[in-house]
């Protein structure tokens, strides 16, 4: 009690209540008798602070002293409650003033300082913890989210699991979370996120009989615009975080608000600001008086969430905490504390929702600090989006097997488990030590070779079905995707067996292959117009000259008869990369004006000479690495592609290319989970100019009216656009916790695809697919070409989500989702035997008859049965 009156005094300073305070507490010191014999007043502060300054203690001293009398203790007791009387008298004069709902918490990082195997021991020491303390305080309420840790707990400790569900059956132990894991939500594609919420949902309800309304993502490094409806759909209609708080230049001006996502999809989120400890909070006046202060939304909502509970490596609620809670109660002015289910305390919210006009958060909550984590462990980053396309490519696959009448395919949702423990918000963001991502790449690249193996052989019962059996030679391919692809097949994708080919064939023409169909070609030739010089590549599309520094001097787009850049493209720069506090994390606004550029340090050297495929290779290098470029053109297209391989042995820098463009516009475009965004290229205000590295996934686009040029990539998340200026973040080497985090090998594609028209209309997203996962390529057999075509689209231009079997194990699911920000209507036409004719959620919910139009960024799921 004396200490918390202390802490209540340092809070509340200059408040009238402290000199009172201050009083009742000198008041119940004097009422104490304490012993004073020296032997026993001094064994007593043996091991005390002040004790252990003094040059030489005094001798003898006892470890355990004696305790008080029973007329001493009476005393003590007599001044606790007089105490206690005096506060609550001074409580009737000050009266409580805010209220704080308290849930009990530990935030338990499933890797960050500590590999995963440990984190299962933290979360059994925990648990243990926890459900202890549930049994001895009648009135502690714990959260726990995360789906994974519970499945790790079903096979570590299944004794404690069924203790947890029978406290969770009683309302003491609150799930909740809705997702796998508290996942990274910048860098997942929408498929990703749609499985998220799929799997946890489904663990949930089966492990503990409930799916989740609230989503439970306190710490995370900025939140994608695409959530809102995903959530929605995936029966969560509040959301929690705090991190938004963390922003360095401008404070979120709302902490109970609706937040909008793309298509206009709204749920409640409440946030808080704790100077004391943030989601792993005390319970102390440190930390309530500060966040009942610091919380905007008390005249919408009277009372505000407070976590309390050591956190990170987990740990949790303490008995401290909640002796304190109790102690409080007594005291004048403070806010009220009381325990709460998290899930009560949003439904009370959401009736206040109802009655009170709230403010909205419209589009992505922008983190202004760890910038850096979309770029960091760079080889973790690109096996996730290899990961991503595997499944997804395996799937779908899968599924056109199935229409052309194979058995439904079985379920990958094993794998799907292992990428998406990998997209957690210390693992996929490269914020963890060296053991973490040396797991998370061999785990990642396991289940590439897992999508790779179930895509050769779907491909290969596709082609029993599509390829007649003759002597010419062909090759099969298969578009996974719903854009109309340009024929573009090369070797190292081309599938045999479940093992790459490796023969060094590739093939281009100027035809396409239509969406989610099998195509077998025989013969044909390459498009015309395809040359190749040490500085010169050219074909119908593009005139490209390059510098003997190794930039391009020009690109020259010969259709639209306009020079696509705005000075030397393709700018190799190092920037000098020193974070001042968080190393891993964060990129500072001043790294910009730290940099130097890297010219070639050799001459180009012609690696391809076409017909299909034209290219050079130019290398720089810096200190003790090295990176080499081949700048490829094929002669079917006008995407200019640089297939990079960087050596690197460097620390403490960040490497970019830069594209100066021919192209004035004050927004730049760049996609996100099932959508994109728009994003300022000035720096008119704070808001601004603090998006100076932004999150981007497969492309970004600076246009004018009716001319754009895309930036595409393979495997990489930081961007930029200033001015005219289109960045890519392709490495960066920090310290701090992995040492040597993007050591060594690191290869990649960037390509510059000029466009004309809109970006869509334009080809964009069908290039960022085929650079992201090229035709399905398979040599066959034949007697001539065919054609099959799984399932056909018309109507407004849809993005595929996926085709997987539906969790009921009865047919199909297929997920498509509106790209550009269109409005429209659809009609899907499929194999005789097969319709499509029910509307489902992200959980497979059936919602009724399905619904064919699609507003702007709409995300819809139909199912698909015999």
């Amino acid at each position: 009690l004396l200490t918390l009156i202390a802490e209540t005094a340092d809070e509340l300073t200059d408040h009238e209540v402290v000199d009172p305070l201050l009083a009742a507490a000198e008041k119940a010191c004097r009422a104490t008798v304490l012993p004073t014999a020296t032997h026993d007043y001094l064994s007593r502060l043996r091991d005390s602070r002040r004790m252990q300054r003094i040059w030489r203690k005094p001798d003898g001293l006892d470890e355990q002293p004696a305790g008080l009398t029973a007329a001493q203790s009476a005393a003590v007791a007599d001044a606790v409650e007089q105490l206690r009387s005096d506060l609550g008298a001074l409580q009737q004069r000050y009266p409580k003033i805010g209220a704080l709902a308290l849930t009990g918490h530990a935030h338990i990082d499933l890797a960050w300082l500590w590999p995963m195997d440990e984190t299962r021991r933290k979360a059994q020491r925990t648990f243990s913890s926890m459900t202890d303390l549930i049994d001895r305080y009648p009135d502690f309420l714990f959260n726990q989210s995360t789906a994974q840790i519970y499945a790790f707990l079903e096979e570590d400790n299944p004794a404690l699991l069924s203790r947890i569900k029978e406290q969770a059956a009683a309302g003491r132990w609150e799930t909740v979370g809705g997702t796998w894991v508290e996942m990274d939500t910048s860098m997942p594609c929408g498929e990703s996120f749609a499985r998220q919420i799929l799997y946890g949902q489904r663990y949930f309800e089966r492990a503990f009989g409930a799916r989740h309304k609230v989503h439970w993502l306190p710490d995370c490094f900025g939140f994608s615009p695409a959530l809102p409806q995903l959530l929605r759909q995936g029966g969560m209609d509040s959301f929690f975080t705090i991190k938004v708080n963390w922003s360095e230049t401008n404070a979120m001006p709302y902490d109970m608000f609706w937040w909008e996502g793309l298509d206009g999809s709204r749920v409640l989120a409440h946030t808080y600001k704790n100077p004391d400890g943030g989601y792993n909070a005390h319970v102390r006046p440190a930390s309530v008086v500060p966040t009942w202060q610091n919380y905007h939304g008390k005249h919408l909502h009277p009372e505000s969430l407070l976590c309390i509970g050591i956190g990170d490596g987990g740990g949790g609620t303490t008995i401290e905490m909640l002796e304190s809670q109790r102690a409080l109660a007594d005291f004048p002015t403070l806010p009220s504390l009381r325990p709460v289910l998290v899930h009560d305390f949003f439904a009370q919210a959401h009736e206040t929702a109802a009655k009170t006009e709230l403010p909205v958060w419209v589009g992505e909550m922008y983190l202004e600090f760890h910038r850096g984590t979309l770029t960091t462990q760079a080889p973790t980053k690109y096996l996730h989006r290899r990961a991503e396309r595997a499944l997804i490519t395996a799937e779908v696959l899968g599924a056109m097997a199935t229409l052309a009448g194979d058995d439904l395919a079985a379920s990958l949702e094993h794998h799907w488990h292992v990428l998406l423990r990998n997209q957690f918000h210390d693992i996929l963001p490269g914020s963890s030590i060296a053991e973490v991502h040396e797991v998370a790449e061999r785990e990642l690249s396991e289940t590439i070779d897992a999508g790779l193996a179930e895509t050769a052989a779907k491909t290969g019962r596709i082609a029993a079905h599509v390829v007649k059996l003759g002597q010419h030679e062909g090759v099969l391919a298969i578009n996974p995707d719903l854009s109309p692809r340009p024929y573009r097949v090369r070797s190292e994708e081309a599938i045999a067996g479940g093992q790459k080919v490796e023969d060094g064939w590739i093939a281009c023409s100027d035809q396409t292959v239509a969406p989610l169909s099998a195509e077998v070609r025989v013969g044909g030739s390459p498009p015309s117009g395809l040359s190749v010089g040490p500085y010169h590549l050219e074909n119908a599309f593009l005139r490209v000259e390059i510098d003997g520094d190794g930039t391009l001097s020009s690109v020259y787009d010969k259709k639209a008869k306009r020079e696509v850049l705005d000075g030397r493209g393709n700018q190799i720069w190092v920037f000098r990369d020193r974070p001042r506090v968080f190393d891993a994390w964060d990129i500072e606004d001043d790294a910009e004006l730290q940099g130097d550029e890297l010219t070639a340090t050799s001459a180009a050297v012609i690696v391809e000479q076409g017909p299909h495929r034209a290219a050079v290779r130019i290398t720089r290098n810096i200190g003790d690495s090295s990176i080499t470029q081949t700048i490829r053109l094929w002669a079917n297209s006008p995407r200019l592609e640089f297939a990079t391989v960087i050596d690197w042995h460097e620390r403490k820098l960040l490497v970019k290319a830069l594209f100066p463009l021919a192209i004035r516009t004050d927004r730049a475009l760049y996609e996100c989970a099932f959508g994109v965004q728009n994003r300022p290229t000035h720096r008119n205000t704070p808001w601004d100019a603090a998006k100076f590295e932004v999150a981007g996934h497969r492309f970004a686009v600076m246009a004018e009216h009716g001319y754009g040029v895309a930036l595409i990539n393979d495997g990489k998340y930081g961007h930029h656009a200033h001015g005219s200026e289109l960045g890519l973040s392709l490495l960066r080497s920090p310290v701090y916790p992995d040492p040597k985090a993007d050591e060594g090998r690191h290869s990649f594609v960037y390509a510059l695809y000029p466009h004309r028209g809109e970006w869509l209309s334009g080809g964009v997203l069908a290039e960022a697919e085929d650079l992201n996962q090229p035709l399905i390529a398979k040599p066959v057999k034949t007697s001539g070409p065919s054609r099959w075509q799984a399932v056909e689209v018309e109507g407004l231009q849809l993005g595929l989500g996926s085709i997987k079997p539906a969790e009921g194990g009865d047919g199909l699911v297929m997920r498509t989702y509106e790209p550009a920000g269109a409005r429209g209507n659809v009609q899907v036409t499929l194999p005789d035997g097969w319709q499509l004719n029910r509307e489902m959620n992200l959980l497979e919910d059936d919602l009724g008859e399905a619904q064919m139009n699609l507003g702007p960024f709409q995300v819809r799921s139909w199912s698909i049965t015999r």
